[in-house]
């Protein structure tokens, strides 16, 4: 692990914003100086970061790196303070602290035929992972879902490494009007069977995903993406039920056995602190809504 930030290092420069995208209304992309990270980091790690030297620490998968040229790429959506205090940020500022790669790679190597499954902003952390696994030599086969067209990610990459692409959306407005689990099923139903499916995104897809593959015993990975505050394994925040034994997500995963985790206790647990979480949210857009107003008046 590198903690890529001045208090580890007096040599090592703060944490730069390089490019910033917007993918779509609540989705960007940015990609960050962080050279030590981009050096050792694997498919299937993340980061903690925080924005500002006061700020909470939160968890981003690391969607892309280059170690040659020293940059990280972190896909995020706007849903929380952090989120959108990093939303904020511009191209050339920086991010005060950033720390990783962490948790445990992604298994590679060549299983036959993977599935992988992104659901949402899940197609951010199943990218890399997708990549590394037709690299390996894997016919790979991608589902992507989401409510409509307009939250669709990363569509184009994806398209060039799979060798068979799935669109789903839950108002027909691009692919199929279909949930995931509908292609993944027809997946599992065909002869030769997927051998391994990976599958990202919201706790009650990777739920079903995981239903739906269990029948036909095909082997199902999910990432888990749990409140995590240090990501070291020491404050048991991210602690979930696998196999009826307590995993750390941070040091244990944050990849596990689909068809072993509570998935029910996972829920209940990530929504323990809603009300807090969207009333930060709802701050957070009277703030925006503020700084606008202020910003036209002076204008004016």
């Amino acid at each position: 692990m590198h903690c890529d930030v001045p208090s580890c290092n007096r040599s090592l420069p703060m944490h730069k914003i390089i490019r910033k995208e917007r993918l779509s209304d609540d989705v960007f992309r940015l990609r960050v100086h962080a050279p030590l990270i981009a050096s050792e980091r694997k498919p299937g790690q993340f980061i903690m970061l925080q924005v500002h030297d006061d700020g909470e620490r939160v968890p981003l998968t690391i969607a892309d790196a280059d170690s040659r040229e020293g940059w990280i790429t972190l896909i995020f959506q706007a849903v929380g303070k952090t989120t959108h205090f990093l939303a904020e940020i511009a191209e050339g500022d920086s991010i005060a602290h950033l720390v990783g790669p962490l948790g445990n790679p992604t298994h590679i190597e060549k299983f036959g035929s993977v599935v992988c499954v992104c659901g949402g902003i899940g197609t951010a952390p199943l990218y890399p992972i997708a990549k590394a696994m037709k690299e390996a030599g894997n016919r790979l086969s991608v589902i992507i879902g989401a409510r409509r067209s307009d939250l669709i990610i990363l569509e184009r990459e994806m398209a060039a490494i799979a060798d068979e692409l799935t669109i789903c959306t839950d108002d027909g407005s691009v692919g199929r009007k279909a949930l995931v689990t509908a292609p993944l099923k027809e997946f599992c139903e065909r002869t030769p069977k997927p051998d391994l499916v990976v599958a990202i995104g919201p706790p009650v897809m990777m739920k079903f995903c995981a239903a739906t593959t269990r029948p036909f015993g095909v082997k199902t990975l999910v990432s888990l993406n749990t409140i995590m505050i240090d990501g070291t394994g020491m404050c048991g925040g991210c602690r979930v039920s696998v196999g009826g034994e307590t995993k750390f997500v941070c040091v244990d995963g944050p990849e596990f056995d689909g068809h072993q985790v509570d998935f029910d206790n996972m829920m209940k647990r990530l929504g323990a602190y809603k009300t807090q979480e969207d009333h930060a949210h709802e701050q957070c857009h009277l703030e925006l809504a503020a700084k606008l107003k202020a910003g036209s008046a002076n204008r004016a």
